[in-house]
């Protein structure tokens, strides 16, 4: 009894079921059967087009204030897009499908996740039935990236008989040249399409430095005359003032005494170590007569700056090369040294001033000015690139039975040149005894010259890749057939012949595939 009532639930409880003669042992259940397609279902080249299943555009028989029937197009891939997201108004449900007529269309399209792009179709027949790959519509605008891709809703837009054409140097920075563009989270199947890149522009060339002379040093300070000061204080230093704080100060001229002379200081920005004793002060009289103050320690000069290396990253807007580095600034010239100061006497072995007159030597005159330091020539540009597409972090692209082209990558720029430094100048006079026989007090020393300025390194070369990606998921089905160009040259540096590669900036790469890195994983 226990048997035959749980053959008869089961019995009772399955449809298109087949038990054997124990039907508790084994029984066999037909599944439901599948609801039929709807009548939008299918692939590009089997499903119908209806007017319930997309809005259709033809850029020659369209009008943009049209509904989007296949009776009354759109003009504009853009409008169809935006309907074909939002519906077509009056409570109708978006039908997320663009349908396009084979033909040009000179403009950059946005497209959503999930809404479906299915191009080549025939129109003048008014069946839009698929053509074949004569018939493909062709998104070509003079300027900007053809076609992106944005995260939208969670599903994959079909990509069908496309041919995208970027132009050379249309892509945000001017320089490269990008197809296609899928932003973070987006979505898309390319398929039975073509994508095609243009060349990249050369880098612009780094700025170059002034080619005069950056500013020279002031003259010294001339010191007093013995006898006409009752405190004959050294001559006050001039200022070398070059710019963001950097300045070269003469030492003070020595003061003027009766018994002994003042020493001179030394002349700003002292090198250390200083073993050759540059810009010191001249020693005051004494026994002896004083001493000139020491010229100033010439500025350094700056070596080549280093060329662009790297591959560059991915943002939104497409890639980023790498500029050469800046050439460095010269190091200033140190002002020379004060000039020791004098004395009016020594015992009786000198005559003194007259009584009427102060009784005090000579003063020691102050170091010139040193020059300031050339300024530094400017990278060399990144030379652009040549990417068929570009996959940002997040995103799922299928490729198959697609074509993808790209040109060449630009060469970078070359670096700019440096400015010759500054010359230093004389120092400033010492003052002169008064009467015959008296010391001299002594001069400043010279400034020295600014040191030359740095040339720039050469800019990046501009790669040419066919899917250039931040960490996606990629698949490259049967038919995906991926074609690239050569990569751009490294800009050489400034100053630099055809054969020297100091300085020069590092070559892009040239790959059917290649990992960037996106803006959030540079080194900080």
């Amino acid at each position: 009894m226990v048997a035959f009532a749980l053959c008869a639930w089961s019995a009772s409880t399955s449809t298109a079921c087949t038990y054997s003669d124990a039907c508790w042992e084994v029984f066999v259940c037909a599944p439901d059967p599948e609801p039929p397609p709807g009548p939008c279902e299918g692939e590009p080249w089997t499903a119908p087009a209806l007017d319930e299943c997309g809005v259709f555009v033809s850029s020659e028989h369209g009008d943009d204030d049209n509904p989007g029937t296949k009776d009354a197009p759109v003009k504009t891939l853009q409008r169809a897009v935006g309907l074909a997201a939002s519906g077509r108004g009056g409570g109708a449900s978006p039908t997320r499908r663009v349908y396009a007529c084979g033909g040009a269309f000179e403009e950059a399209i946005t497209l959503p996740s999930g809404v479906d792009l299915w191009g080549g179709r025939l129109c003048d027949g008014g069946d839009w039935s698929p053509g074949g790959p004569d018939q493909r519509t062709t998104i070509a605008p003079p300027a900007g990236v053809p076609l992106r891709v944005l995260q939208g809703e969670d599903a994959t837009s079909t990509i069908s008989g496309v041919r995208a054409v970027a132009a050379e140097g249309s892509a945000i920075d001017g320089k490269s040249s990008i197809a296609v563009i899928l932003s973070y989270g987006g979505k898309a199947r390319l398929v039975s399409s073509v994508v095609v890149a243009g060349n990249g522009k050369d880098g612009e060339p780094g700025e170059d430095a002034p080619s005069v002379r950056a500013q020279g040093g002031p003259l010294g300070n001339n010191g007093a005359d013995a006898c006409t000061a009752d405190a004959a204080t050294g001559a006050l230093p001039v200022v070398t003032a070059c710019g963001e704080g950097i300045e070269s100060t003469g030492g003070y001229g020595g003061d003027g005494g009766i018994e002994r002379g003042g020493d001179g200081a030394s002349g700003q920005p002292e090198p250390a170590p200083n073993p050759e004793g540059k810009g010191l002060g001249g020693a005051g009289a004494g026994s002896t007569a004083c001493s000139d103050g020491n010229d100033g320690a010439p500025g350094a000069d700056r070596g080549r700056a280093g060329g662009a290396a790297g591959i560059g990253y991915l943002t939104a807007d497409g890639w980023i090369g790498v500029r050469g580095d800046d050439g460095e600034r010269g190091g200033i010239g140190q002002a020379g040294g004060g000039g020791g100061g004098s004395k009016s006497r020594d015992g009786v072995s000198l005559p003194v001033c007259p009584a009427s007159r102060p009784q005090t030597g000579a003063a020691g005159g102050s170091g010139g000015g040193g020059g300031c330091g050339g300024l530094g020539g400017k990278g060399g540009g990144y030379g652009g690139a040549s990417i068929g597409i570009v996959a940002l972090e997040g995103t799922e692209l299928t490729v198959e039975a697609t074509e993808v082209l790209t040109g060449r990558g630009g060469n970078g720029g070359t670096g700019g040149t440096g400015q010759p430094g500054g010359f230093g100048n004389q120092g400033g006079y010492g003052g002169r005894g008064f009467v015959t026989g008296m010391w001299n007090a002594c001069h400043g020393g010279y400034g020295g010259n600014g040191g030359r300025g740095g040339d720039a390194g050469g800019g990046l070369g501009g790669p040419s890749i066919g899917i250039a990606y931040v960490a996606p998921n990629l698949a490259l089905r049967p038919g995906a057939l991926i074609t690239v160009g050569a990569a751009g040259e490294g800009g050489l540096a400034g100053n630099a012949g055809a054969n020297d590669v100091a300085g020069k900036g590092g070559s892009g790469p040239s790959a059917q595939t290649q990992a960037f890195s996106g803006p959030n994983e540079l080194p900080r």
